[in-house]
Order: structure tokens, then sequence, then C-alpha cells
């Protein structure tokens, strides 16, 4: 697990020097604190090529210094993840004719694509962002993992391309633009991150999941290598028994394990006591010879606190389990969180999830998550609003108007029955839209009626002709023949998988050095889980099914039945105590007003109507107070070279 950074130019004065490559690799020394090094090679006509490591040692501790080169140092490569399937590749490469010269899993990249080309990505079992310089070729192959769990951003100019695996080493070129992209902000305000391909910065984006990059003689040229084939289910498929499904799954799974046990590091496992950590502790702790080191965290909130189910699973599996309890102070976390994430990024879990990684890392390098689980199998409760809204669907419409007539929204909650009567008419205020609009309405932030009254009159001219709904309809239009619950988790796997759970997991835990492995996307057990039908994960309005029956050893009763529980902060906590002087001398501070992007009126309603209690816009307060505080690390100065104490 590493960070990398670099440039190709085909004119001198985009020419990146080793102080500017140096200053790259430097703001990336949290992902990868162990060793770092450089290669720069211009050539006569003004062209050139730049790479740049920062190295977090996990395989081969001794060997495996990148950049990394071949035999006659004609192509050359540095990556960041990990390649879990190298001890098989080396063999095979080397009755090719290839000669290793290290015990690293970065020197299969090279090797392989010297054998296959771009066409190696298909040999490849891992996570992974890299990028290999090519001589022979005059190229630049850029490539990302299949799901996304390792980040690519670059920046084409008519100059060149610089690349980099965080935003904030792209700035550090002394031509870096700042300039906010318009419809990249509405995207954020409407999904709480900021989905590729864009950025929040015009001219910045990011290399999608399943993609690889060629830049050759001034362009560059993506194409996708791989999709989950959700599209691809055959009538075997669908005839298969749920026995063989959880039989395929248990050996599918168990084999992503074992292969991301490998490290020559101490290891361990996130457990928060949900399905999906738990399996994946399980799993190592039968593949290993000794206990197996775990963690979890706790809040002083009842709600927040997973440490009851934690330590039944701990017991139950026989591990060394570790634990603590965080009072997260968002005053005080705000500074790093702005800076580690780049972009803004509104997802409140990022605090638990730094917090833990934290704590993980003064025990271990490398520990495995449960990540993916939801998606690929139906545990998000918002998957059975998507079950009951295909039976409204289905009903006469005289039933459908009655169900969605305007009453029910005028209907008071009590204190007692708020969250529940606030949830129930989101569900009905939405019934009567199409169903990828409804479920977009469902997951939003800031919906469209929302964000148009934020927005100022000259911000909202500049997002004529753009629709922030286009990443989620495009992620639907990608399966259409199956189901649309299962339409839905695919859109999900596509979407806020790469770009919020994944970016969080990636960014919270390289905050501290520590890498993080996720079995269950392993793209074999992705694309098993694509083409199960839907009545195999969800049954009963209860997801994960398939899970359970394939795992039953693993998970305690109390867990089987234990209801999805988020792994969040008190946000509405926060903005009524500790955060109420800060969020309104922030949103309501002349700096942020005059920015015109947001109607000052639109956002004091926002704030009296969240103090008052008549509305929880929690969310959509630390969405806006993310942006403002992102917008000051990073536009209104020189961007830091380090983490700042205070904003």
């Amino acid at each position: 697990m590493c960070g990398i950074a670099g440039a190709v130019w085909n004119d001198e004065r985009a020419a990146v020097s080793e102080d500017q490559l140096q200053g790259m690799i430097q703001v990336l020394d949290h992902r990868g604190p162990d060793d770092s090094g450089t290669h720069i090679q211009a050539r006569g006509d003004g062209s050139g090529v730049a790479l740049g490591h920062r190295r977090l040692s996990i395989i081969d501790l001794q060997g495996g210094r990148q950049p990394l080169a071949n035999e006659d140092r004609t192509v050359w490569t540095v990556f960041n993840g990990e390649i879990y399937n190298y001890r098989e590749l080396q063999p095979e490469l080397e009755q090719l004719g290839h000669r290793f010269q290290t015990a690293s899993d970065t020197e299969v990249i090279v090797h392989a694509y010297e054998q296959w080309g771009t066409d190696c990505l298909s040999r490849l079992r891992g996570m992974f962002a890299f990028a290999v310089w090519d001589q022979r070729q005059n190229c630049l192959f850029l490539a990302r993992d299949r799901v996304g769990q390792k980040p690519m951003f670059y920046r084409p100019t008519d100059r060149g391309l610089a690349f980099a695996s965080e935003l904030k080493a792209l700035l550090q070129l002394p031509d870096a633009s700042r300039e906010i992209d318009p419809v990249a902000l509405d995207q954020f305000l409407t999904y709480q991150y900021v989905p590729y391909p864009r950025s929040i910065l015009r001219g910045y984006f990011k290399l999608p999941p399943g993609h690889f990059g060629v830049y050759r003689n001034g362009q560059l040229q993506t194409s996708r290598y791989w999709k989950p084939p959700y599209d691809q289910q055959t009538d075997s498929d669908r005839s298969r028994s749920r026995t063989d499904w959880a039989k395929a799954l248990r050996e599918t799974l168990t084999e992503a394990v074992r292969l991301r046990m490998r490290s020559d590091v101490p290891l361990g496992a996130f457990l928060s006591g949900g399905v999906d950590s738990t399996i994946i502790t399980g799993l190592m702790q039968q593949l290993s010879d000794q206990p197996v080191h775990s963690f979890s965290i706790g809040f002083p909130v009842d709600q927040f606190d997973e440490r009851d189910y934690a330590r039944q699973a701990a017991r139950h599996l026989g591990t060394q389990h570790h634990e603590s309890v965080v009072s997260p102070s968002a005053l005080q976390i705000l500074p790093r969180l702005i800076w580690h994430y780049d972009e803004p990024f509104a997802d409140s879990s990022a605090i638990p999830t730094m917090a833990l990684s934290e704590m993980t890392r003064q025990h271990v390098t490398v520990a495995l998550s449960g990540d993916g689980g939801d998606e690929l199998f139906a545990g998000y409760n918002r998957y059975r609003a998507v079950a009951v809204g295909h039976i409204f669907d289905r009903l006469p419409r005289v039933f459908q108007r009655l169900i969605t007539a305007d009453i029910w929204q005028r209907i008071p909650s009590s204190v007692r029955q708020q969250s529940y009567r606030r949830r129930l008419k989101r569900l009905l205020a939405a019934l009567d839209q199409p169903p990828e609009l409804r479920y977009l309405r469902w997951v939003t932030i800031f919906d469209q009626q929302r964000r148009t009254a934020l927005y100022t009159r000259d911000f909202a001219t500049q997002l004529s002709g753009s629709d922030a709904s286009e990443p989620l309809l495009a992620a639907y239009n990608e399966c259409t023949q199956r189901d649309f619950v299962t339409r839905t988790t695919q859109a999900d796997v596509l979407t806020y998988l790469p770009g919020d759970i994944l970016t969080k997991v990636d960014i919270a835990s390289m905050a501290y050095s520590l890498e993080c492995r996720s079995p269950l996307l392993d793209h074999h057990v992705v694309e098993l889980a694509a083409r199960m039908p839907i009545q195999t994960k969800l049954r009963r309005h209860r997801g994960k099914r398939i899970l359970i029956e394939a795992f039953p050893d693993l998970l305690p009763e109390s867990i089987q039945r234990r209801p999805k529980q988020g792994f969040g902060v008190p946000l509405d906590h926060w903005f009524r105590h500790e955060l109420k002087d800060l969020i309104h001398d922030t949103l309501l501070d002349p700096r942020s007003l005059t920015r015109n992007i947001f109607d000052p009126g639109a956002v004091r309603q926002l704030l009296d109507e969240h103090s008052h209690r008549v509305w929880d816009h929690s969310a959509r307060l630390w969405a806006l107070l993310c942006l403002e505080m992102w917008q000051r690390l990073f536009l209104d100065g020189q961007v830091p070279n380090a983490c700042p104490e205070t904003l």
C-alpha cells in the first residue's frame, strides 16, 4: 500500500523537476512512511516522464522498492495496492522467459505488462492503482482496480498529463489551477461525495473503477476492461438451488480471505459485530493457527455503540479482541478530515472510521474489513423500501393517488414518533416518481428542490443543462433486464460503493498508514454475487440471507437477527451543542456568503429550522460545513503539504 504521483510531458515547459516531484510525494507521506523513490527521464525532444512513490512496506520488506523497472529498464512502474495472486503469476511469467529481481507483487505488474500489454489487467486479482511507463512505445499506462478500492486522480493539459493517488499531490505543481467545477459541487450536495469521473476542481478527473488509460502522442484514451456481470445472468443461474449458491459463496469467499492474509507484517480485522465483518474475521480465524487480532470502537451514545455485538462475535470466534471508547471531537477532527479527503466529503462515518484506523494501526499494519457486503447482498434497509416501491407500482392508480396524497405529509409527529414518521413521509413523498428517481430522492442529501432554493441565481445559471441524477441513472442503465432491487444494488456497486464507502475507508486507513483489505470485493466474489437471484439475498424483507445460510457456524444467533446499524456520529446533537457556534459562525460568515454560491436566506433557514427542531438538517449542514472548510483550506491559500492543526 503506497502513494504514487508523476507526470509525462511533450513540452519542456511542463517538465517536472526533482524538487517538484519530491513535493508531490511528500504530501503523500502518510500513505507510505517507510520509503520513497523517484525516476525522471528527460528526452532530447523536450518530452519526458517523472515517477514518484511513497512506500508502506507489506510484501518483500527488503526488496520491492519503487519506481521498479524490468531487466533492460525500458518499462517502469509505480504501484499503489496489492496483487493477491502474485505468487501464482510469477512462475507463469518466469516460464515465459521473464527474470525476477525481487519477491514483490509490484514486479509482477511490470512483467505482466511486458507479456500481455493492457490485457494484463484480466490476470490481476487485487486492489490497485498504478502507472506504467513504456519507453519503447513512448506511452503511459494508467489503471485502476475493478471496483475502485484504490484512487487515481489525473489532470490532462495541452502539454502533458499529471497523476497521483490524491488530489492534493497534483496541487503541489506550480501550474496547478484551482477552480471549482459547478457541476461537481451540485453532484456533491446530491450524493455527499463527488462521483467519478469528475473531481471538485475543473480540469481534474478520477479514473473510473474497472478502467485504464493510455497516454500517447499528447492524447489520453480511456477504456473499460471490467464491469460486474449483473446483465449476464443465465438460465442455469436462475435455476440454481440456494444450497449450491451458499456452497459456491463459501468456497469463493474463503479463498478470497486466504489470499488477503498474505503479508510480511502483522494483520488483523475490523470487527463491528455485523454479519459481514464477523464472517470475514471468522474465516481469518479458521485459516490461522493463532488468535486473530480484532478491533472495534464504541461511543458513549448507545445508538452509535456496537461494542456489545463485537464482543459477542469475538468470544464466538476466539479472537484476541481490542476495543476502545472514543468521544470524537469534531473541532479536533475537522482539520484532519478536510485535509486528508482532498474533496468535500460529507459522509460523517468517516470520523469513526478514522478513529478505528488510528487504534488498529497501533497493533497491526494490515486489517481486513467487511466492506461491500451491503451492496452485494442487499443489506441496506433502503432496499426493502425499493421492494415496497415495486409493490406500489403494481397497485391500481386510485390507490396510488390515495397513498401519495399530501394529507399524509401534514400529519404532525410527536417527538417519540418523529424519526419513524419522517422516514415514512420521505418514503411516501417519492412513491409517485419513476423508480430510479424515487431511489435518488431517498438517498440524496439535498434533493433538486432544496438545491434550487439554496443556490444564488448566478450559480444556478452555471448549472444550465446539467443533471445531478445522471451518474445514478447511467448506472441503472447498465442493467435493464433484472428486477429493480437487483438493478438498485448494481447501481450502488457502481456509484455509492466506490464514490463513498471505498473512498472513506481508503483515506481514513491511509491517514494512519494502515492497509485495509476487503475480501468481499474480490472480483470473483463480486461476479458470483452479481449473478445471484435477488431471492437468495433479500427474503421476508431481510437482506444478506445467503451470507447467513453460507456461514451459520461463524455467526452467533444474536448477530444473525441483528438489525442493520449505521456507523455514525451524533451530528444532530453536535449542531445543537458542541458545534452550534461553529456551524453558525462559519456558514453565516461574510467569507462564506460572498462566495456567491448559496443564498444567505436559504442558509439561515436551514440553521433556524435545525436549531428550533423543526427539521433535522444535520446531514445537510455537515455537507455545507465540510464544503466551506474545504474551500478555506484548498482554495483560499496555499495548499498545505502537511495536515494542519486548525482551519
